[in-house]
C-alpha cells in the first residue's frame, strides 16, 4: 500500500453525551479528489477540525504525512490549505495586503507572496482589485480570495468546504480545472459540498458520512454497484442517509404557500 497522506484509525469524538464520530477509518493517498459528503450533523466538520488541529480531544489515531498529529509540533499545518464554508476576512485590508500577510504566515517571503498573489488574482479575473479594500468586494470576489489564500503556499493537502459559493459559471469552470490540475500534481483534495452533481463530476473518490460513520467509500461507479443503484449521487445519498420524503415535503410546502 502506498504511503498515506492521511491515515485515520477508529476516530471517535463526543461532545458531552453526544457522540459525533463513531469510529472513522480512512487511508488516503496522494492525487485523490475526495468528495467528503453527508447530511448536516453527520460529523464532516468535526473530522476536518480534528485534522486541522482545531479539536484535540478525541480518541483514535490520526496521521498526516506519516506523523501522528497528537505528538507533532504542528508544523504539518504549513502544508495544508483550507477554505471554510464561512470565513471572516480582514475587510480593511486590500487583496494585496491580505494575501501577502497569509503568504508570510505560511513562510513565504513578502516578495514571493506578493508576486504569487498578484498573478493568481489576475488569472482568477480579479486583478483589478489587487490594491482595493476587501470591504468593497462582491461575494464572488471574496470567495476567490479565500481560494487563493488556501493555495498560495503550495500545500499538499487541501480541505475545501463549499468552495464555489458565490462564483459565477465561468469561475466555477476555472475552479474545476484548477482542482484537476492540482490532483495531477499529486495534491490531495477533500471537497465538501451539498451540491451533489458537482461532487459527482469532480471526485475520483466519494466518502459518505452518516451519523458519525462512513456508509460509502469508493468511486461513484463502485458506490452505485455496491448499492444496486443506477441513479445520481443525490439519489444514492438520499437512500443511504434514509431521507426519502423530500417530494412529499416539497408538495406540502407549495400547497401551504399557494392555499387561499
Amino acid at each position: 500500500m502506498e504511503q498515506a497522506i492521511l491515515s485515520i484509525k477508529n476516530l471517535q469524538k463526543s461532545y458531552g453525551e453526544n457522540q459525533v464520530l463513531k469510529g472513522i477509518d480512512l487511508h488516503v493517498g496522494s492525487g485523490q479528489i475526495i468528495g467528503y459528503i453527508g447530511p448536516n450533523g453527520a460529523g464532516k466538520s468535526t473530522t476536518v477540525k480534528i485534522l486541522l488541529g482545531i479539536e484535540s480531544d478525541y480518541s483514535g489515531e490520526v496521521k498526516i504525512f506519516g506523523e501522528d498529529i497528537r505528538h507533532n509540533d504542528g508544523l504539518y499545518k504549513k502544508n495544508i490549505g483550507y477554505v471554510p464554508e464561512i470565513a471572516e476576512v480582514y475587510d480593511n485590508l486590500t487583496g494585496q495586503e491580505y494575501l501577502t500577510f497569509i503568504g508570510e504566515l505560511y513562510g513565504l517571503s513578502q516578495d514571493v507572496a506578493e508576486y504569487k498573489a498578484k498573478g493568481l488574482m489576475e488569472l482568477f479575473g480579479i486583478g483589478e482589485v489587487f490594491h482595493t479594500r476587501i470591504a468593497s468586494y462582491s461575494k464572488g470576489m471574496r470567495q476567490k480570495i479565500l481560494i487563493i489564500s488556501s493555495m498560495l503556499h503550495n500545500p499538499d493537502l487541501l480541505f475545501l468546504d463549499e468552495p464555489i459559493n458565490g462564483l459565477d459559471a465561468n469561475s466555477v469552470m476555472i475552479f474545476k480545472e484548477i482542482i484537476a490540475q492540482l490532483a495531477k500534481e499529486g495534491k490531495t483534495i477533500f471537497y465538501s459540498s451539498h451540491i451533489m452533481d458537482v461532487v459527482e463530476k469532480i471526485s475520483n473518490r466519494i466518502i459518505l458520512l452518516n451519523d458519525g460513520k462512513i456508509v460509502a467509500d469508493g468511486t461513484f461507479d463502485e458506490i452505485k454497484q455496491k448499492n444496486a443503484q443506477q441513479g445520481t449521487l443525490e439519489e444514492i445519498f438520499n437512500q443511504l442517509t434514509g431521507f426519502t420524503n423530500h417530494e412529499e415535503i416539497g408538495q406540502k410546502f407549495v400547497h401551504l404557500v399557494t392555499e387561499n
